[in-house]
């Protein structure tokens, strides 16, 4: 099974209502989007977190025991839940994040599972990795984990919320280290690295440690880095709604094609061929794409792909 840990939170998106703005509550948290896309898709999932009792908090959890993923290691917090106001922008949408002492950052070190099992994956990723405590917690968890299973990153970084990019930067090359597969995306590598090429970057993350390394460019594409290869896909034509969830929608398509595919261990990732990784970025790609149809982070379920 995998098991997405990180945060969970509504995002409020903007829509036009009597001539002015008003905003919509829509789930998410890039892991919680995986873990939701990935329950979509027909992997096994379990989503590890922390999540409100309030009425915000309820709506997370129904929704993602509607979408197939598993509740066993949820925690349960009085403070509120995190709320992310979207802003359209030029370069995508900006989010603002009202997160200070909320819940999905209540995760401490004894909340964490004693023992997974054997078969499952571990995914991790976003904010959930800077806001302490919960960082920590899920920092402790990777390095415990490191090796032991198949291990995913997407940092999806939140510039907002990082005070000092050296030291987030430094922390994110410790976590490479531990990890065996990562996504990343152009605009992420763009504000760490600015002006560098995102294959040259890629390349040097590849020897920091993970088996393969891809980075999503929205509607250029993708490209992949193994150790036989660069490999690039064209991201699908669709009529773009929101890119809300589209980075997710693309992790959880890249893990599902793997578990589908039987390669769930690092040295499954590393014998992929060049063809395999290139339907592994396809797969993906046409996953994101779909996403972008429809407003907020809804990742399409596994018969819409057929």
């Amino acid at each position: 099974m995998l098991i997405v840990a990180g945060e969970a939170l509504i995002d409020m998106t903007p829509i036009t209502h009597n001539g002015g703005m008003a905003y919509v509550p829509h789930p998410g948290g890039s892991p919680y989007n995986v873990a939701v896309g990935a329950g979509r898709l027909g992997t096994p999932t379990a989503f590890l977190g922390c999540i409100s009792r309030d009425a915000f908090g309820q709506l997370l959890r129904s929704h993602l025991a509607a979408s197939g993923v598993g509740l066993d290691y949820l925690k349960e917090s009085e403070h509120l839940t995190t709320l992310a106001l979207v802003t359209p922008a030029e370069s995508g949408e900006f989010f603002s994040f009202y997160c200070e002492n909320t819940a999905d950052r209540m995760l401490y070190p004894e909340d964490l599972p004693a023992v997974l099992p054997a078969s499952a994956a571990l995914h991790f990723g976003s904010y959930s990795l800077v806001l302490e405590p919960g960082a920590s917690s899920l920092e402790l968890l990777m390095r415990r984990e490191a090796r032991r299973r198949l291990i995913s990153l997407d940092p999806n970084v939140r510039p907002f919320l990082i005070p000092n990019r050296e030291a987030y930067l430094e922390r994110l090359l410790g976590w490479l280290e531990q990890v065996d597969l990562v996504k990343v995306s152009q605009a992420d590598l763009a504000w760490l690295y600015p002006g560098a090429s995102l294959e040259s970057i890629a390349q040097e993350w590849k020897q920091q440690g993970p088996a393969l390394v891809i980075v999503t460019q929205g509607g250029q594409g993708a490209l992949a880095v193994t150790k036989q290869a660069v490999l690039r896909v064209q991201a699908p034509r669709v009529a773009v709604v929101d890119t809300v969830g589209a980075g997710d929608a693309f992790m959880s398509g890249a893990l599902s094609w793997l578990w589908q595919h039987g390669a769930w261990s690092r040295a499954a990732l590393e014998s992929l061929t060049g063809e395999q990784v290139t339907d592994l970025l396809n797969f993906a790609a046409r996953v994101a794409a779909i996403t972008c149809t429809r407003a907020g982070a809804n990742p399409p379920w596994r018969a819409e792909l057929a």
